[in-house]
């Protein structure tokens, strides 16, 4: 591009084979312009590159790849997301609880507060499935399938989004400790891992449920979740089906009935529970090996499950689906007192075990195995890298944050981790059109580089109608930020005077203090009142108060419009006056001197003598300062018309000065 071009230039990627098809960029405020170039057979890296962008980019032109004259054209943005409609709620909701939570945040101390936080936690995910839900809708209600991909994809980044959330609510934000920790990590898998809900009515709804294909996998499911009651339900109908079996039943039952779980209420000692479950696991173990579930391989395999055999929860891998099911499940039946910081060793060997070397860890198994490690600044580093915008990261460090469970990790240009992802997001929602109204208020709560931020970003926002102006003036003004209310208040005067608009034009003038600007339109009134005869915008004229001060120019336009109104309302001699100020004080332009003039001549002309003999003094002075200053005097003498306006003001002033004599010497005689 030539460099007289105002659009930001196209560079080449470092490094790139000349011969070869190339990857171009051109940055912007808050996207990137990716496109191909040359020709020749494009490379590895180029095809990886080309791959990324199409994975994270709009294609906005192109024809087919790889044909020798193909271009493809991309739009790179950083958060892509906040462009999807049906995650509007997500932005929108979240921005309320974040700003309560930062209100909030002297006004509770101790456990009120810590519940306070876990609140809030469950304020942030209930919005998460909200949204999760509606994008659930509108996959099963659109009939394109493009959309329909689209839809789907964004549904399990959500319930990914929640998994993490929750999983570190339990351990961060409530920091469940050993006993509850086990109840709180089986909610989380009942909530978001298993889903058996269609399987069970399937089940119960069938004539009869325990001669089900899946009736089995049903049981197994409740216990492999610590669901008893409903696995008892569930084997009550086996027995009633099969009175062979009932002695089994109640026997396993029993196991069922009576197995120690941890209490939220505090009401026994880790040591009691822990005594308790020895003794119950000891008759489950006498039951085993005296071979009671023998001749019953599902209730054999139940109760080696409650034993915690490793190998017969791993034969129901299939139902699990994750190895943090397993983790759980393992947890239940083996270590139900497990600590918060002995998970990771549990998490890890469960994890190894679960996927057996067949296949790799996701980034979502990652993610979850650095939380069990407790490694916080882990998790939010990884999800940075694999979810598809910064809300997740920001919201999240900023409940831990207040939590103040994460220390202070500053960034090696100065800001903490806190700053840098709120920074990063709010940044994001200012390449909205609507959505960066909510990013004012995430910079305001950045301590350090947040007005930096926001007083560069405000300057970029597209001021395309004054009803949006005003929205952004209003913010800087409740900010005292002065450069930027000036330079808003430039630009909708300028584009308001380009279109016309003398009053509007003005007024922005005026809210931007700019005495330069602010004379220049108050001689286009002026000049427009010269042509017309009348001006526009007399409500403005009338009420500019003290504003008229700005300039002299300005002060001149508001006087001359309140020497009409007083003419207007026949106060003839406040008229005079003010006609008489404006010109001997010399604020009025010496082109409009002929105008002003003009306007006294029907005061002269009155029956009741308006001007005395000195003020017709100063006007005869006036008139010949001006035919006689005149650069273009030859010209002003050749005028007709001025010519014609020069007598007949000399005519009535020579006139009105006879009158004014006669009459004060009237008056003196008397």
């Amino acid at each position: 591009m030539d460099e007289s071009d105002t659009e930001p230039p196209l560079v080449v990627v470092p490094g790139a084979d000349p011969s070869a098809r190339q990857l171009c960029f051109a940055w912007g405020p808050a996207e990137v312009l990716v496109c191909e170039t040359l020709f020749g057979r494009a490379g590895g890296s180029r095809s990886r590159a080309a791959a990324a962008a199409r994975a994270l980019t709009r294609s906005v032109a192109g024809t087919g790849e790889g044909a020798p004259s193909s271009s493809r054209v991309f739009v790179v943005r950083r958060d892509q997301d906040i462009y999807i409609q049906t995650l509007r709620k997500l932005f929108n909701e979240s921005h309320g609880i974040f700003m309560g939570l930062q209100r909030s945040e002297e006004e509770l101390a101790g456990k009120s507060r810590k519940a306070q936080l876990v609140q809030v936690s469950k304020n942030y995910r209930s919005v998460i499935r909200a949204c999760m839900e509606d994008m659930h809708q509108a996959a099963v209600s659109t009939r394109d399938p493009a959309l329909q991909g689209q839809y789907s994809t964004q549904v399990s980044i959500l319930s990914a989004m929640e998994l993490i959330w929750n999983l570190c609510e339990i351990l961060f934000v409530e920091a469940a400790a050993a006993g509850p920790l086990l109840l709180r990590l089986l909610d989380w898998v009942r909530l978001h891992v298993c889903d058996v809900d269609s399987m069970v009515r399937e089940v119960l709804s069938s004539e009869s449920p325990s001669k089900h294909k899946l009736f089995w996998n049903v049981v197994d499911v409740f216990v492999l979740q610590g669901r008893m009651d409903e696995a008892r339900h569930l084997l009550s109908k086996e027995a009633s089906a099969n009175p062979t079996s009932m002695n089994m039943y109640k026997i396993l039952d029993d196991l069922m009935k009576k197995m120690p779980v941890p209490s939220l209420g505090n009401t026994q000692t880790l040591t009691e529970l822990e005594l308790k479950w020895q003794h119950w696991h000891e008759e489950c173990q006498r039951y085993l090996q005296d071979g009671t579930f023998a001749s019953n391989p599902h209730m054999e395999s139940i109760c080696k499950i409650l034993l915690g055999d490793e190998d017969a929860i791993l034969e129901k891998k299939e139902l699990m689906t994750t190895w943090y099911h397993f983790l759980v499940t393992r947890l239940l039946y083996s270590h139900p007192t497990v600590k918060p910081l002995e998970l990771r060793f549990y998490a890890q060997s469960s994890m190894d075990l679960f996927l057996g070397g067949e296949s790799s860890p996701e980034p979502l198994d990652m993610i979850l195995m650095a939380a069990f490690e407790f490694e916080m600044h882990q998790v939010i580093k990884e999800c940075s890298i694999v979810l598809s915008n910064w809300w997740f990261v920001a919201h999240l460090t900023d409940l831990l944050d207040h939590c103040k469970i994460l220390q202070s990790h500053n960034l090696y240009f100065g800001s903490n981790m806190r700053e840098f992802l709120l920074l990063e997001y709010a940044s994001g929602l200012f390449s909205h059109h609507s959505l960066w109204q909510l990013g004012v208020d995430y910079f305001d709560h950045c301590p350090e580089y947040g007005r930096v931020y926001l007083e560069l970003h405000i300057e970029r926002i597209p001021l395309s109608t004054e009803q949006k102006a005003l929205k952004v003036l209003r913010i800087c003004e409740q900010r005292q930020m002065h450069e930027q209310v000036r330079s808003i208040c430039k630009i909708m005067a300028m584009k308001a005077l380009r279109n016309n608009r003398l009053g509007s034009a003005l007024s922005w003038s005026i809210r931007a203090k700019d005495a330069a600007f602010a004379t220049l339109i108050s001689d286009r009134f002026l000049k427009d009142y010269c042509e017309r005869g009348c001006f526009s915008d007399l409500d403005l004229i009338d009420n500019l108060g003290p504003s008229m001060l700005l300039s002299d120019r300005l002060t001149f336009l508001g006087k001359y419009r309140e020497f009409h109104r007083l003419y207007g309302e026949k106060r003839f001699p406040e008229a005079a006056r003010l006609l008489l100020t404006l010109m001997t004080a010399h604020i009025a332009p010496c082109s409009f001197w002929m105008t002003l003039l003009t306007d006294a001549l029907p005061l002269l002309e009155q029956k009741e003598v308006i001007f005395s003999a000195e003020q017709t003094y100063e006007l005869m002075r006036c008139l010949e300062d001006l035919t006689a200053g005149n650069p273009d005097k030859q010209k002003f003498q050749d005028d007709d018309v001025e010519t014609t306006k020069v007598e007949m003001l000399r005519l009535a002033l020579a006139r009105n000065l006879a009158r004014v004599i006669i009459k004060e010497g009237t008056v003196e005689g008397s």
